[in-house]
């Protein structure tokens, strides 16, 4: 920022809002007769071809108007972009309706993307909440035949996971009941994730001196929680048509690149776990989100919560020149609305 001028700056900001509205690239004379910039067509143009030296903008070769280029975008959303955050109005009422999603929809996740899509002109994108995150209210074990346990992972929204496990001698059914007891200690306020790593801590430090119950009881834990797919969840993308209908996919190459996109979720996934790890409203633009940015796309993603613990991701997957003003405090927005539909307000623990 500190190598432009106010000049630049102005003319810049000015590109960028009008390739935002139009997806075309801006001449000298369109802005120098729509934005009151008290300069000739041909000041502008010097200008324009300065910030085109410094990296901030580029020419198509079929135009002789420019874009801006991913850097001009990453500089508008830090320092140039106005965001009006929702009015405790317009959260509540968007909190009703995501409310009314999770209380009634069969596919509560698709429904509230497509109300998103809806919201924000483009493509919405969530991410289920992850099993390890998801906060754990039982774990018991249930005796199936001689060698066998039957492990019941009970999860604070009521869903149920079991899995078997293979064990030398089945504890009797006092000591089921003294390490299920045990056990429900552990896990109080934990996610699955939290209390498995916390079984193989207990386990593995020689300065813990574990009775035999104690650590019969964390290896059933450890066991019970060992093979959970740290990633897990699922994905959905609510509104794809919205973006292939868009003029900048007609062309067939940048279509292709656009579904490849669509369809390979590996490099998406990776970006949504950076978001989780942020904890806030995060933007990626344009080649900032890896393959992504191949189909001259931009993600602006949140992570929402589930009974106050950081559990999925919701965002906005969109063209580069999207409404960033619009779509930022929108995401917001929509991931406490998810939160506390889901049960804990965003941010807490």
């Amino acid at each position: 920022m500190s190598d432009l001028t106010n000049r630049s700056r102005k003319i810049l900001l000015a590109v960028v809002t009008e390739f935002i509205s139009t997806g075309a690239a801006v001449g000298s004379r369109t802005l120098a007769r729509k934005y009151g910039l008290d300069l000739s067509a041909a000041s502008v143009r010097n200008v324009l071809a300065d910030l085109e030296e410094a990296g901030y903008l580029k020419q198509p070769h079929t135009s002789a108007g420019r874009v801006p280029t991913d850097r001009a975008l990453r500089l508008f959303i830090d320092t140039l972009v106005q965001a009006r955050a929702y009015s405790p109005e317009e959260q509540a009422k968007l909190g009703q309706r995501f409310a009314e999603i999770y209380a009634v929809a069969t596919d509560p996740m698709r429904e509230a993307g497509r109300y998103l899509s809806e919201l924000s002109g483009t493509a919405a994108v969530i991410a289920s909440p992850r099993t390890e995150l998801r906060a754990l209210s039982q774990l018991r074990f249930i005796p199936t035949r001689p060698g066998q346990l039957l492990a019941v992972l009970v999860f604070s929204d009521g869903t149920v996971e079991n899995r078997f496990i293979q064990i030398e001698e089945v504890p009797a059914e006092p000591e089921l009941t003294r390490i299920h007891n045990l056990l429900a200690d552990v896990i109080e306020g934990r996610s699955l994730g939290e209390a498995r790593d916390l079984f193989a801590r207990r386990l593995a430090d020689e300065r813990i001196a574990l009775d035999a119950l104690r650590r019969r009881a964390f290896e059933l834990g450890r066991r019970a929680t060992a093979d959970v797919n740290r990633r897990g969840g699922d994905v959905v993308i609510e509104g794809q048509g919205k973006l292939i209908d868009l003029p900048e996919y007609a062309d067939a190459s940048r279509l292709k690149k656009l579904l490849r996109t669509l369809t390979e979720r590996e490099d998406l996934l990776t970006l949504l776990d950076k978001v989780i790890a942020a904890g806030a409203v995060t933007v990626f633009v344009g080649s900032e989100a890896g393959e992504l940015g191949e189909g001259d796309l931009s993600l602006v993603v949140a992570p929402y919560t589930e009974h106050g613990r950081v559990a999925g991701t919701v965002g906005v997957l969109g063209p580069t020149r999207m409404d960033y003003a619009k779509v930022m405090p929108l995401v917001d927005a929509t991931a406490t609305a998810m939160s506390e539909a889901l049960g804990g307000r965003r941010g807490s623990s």
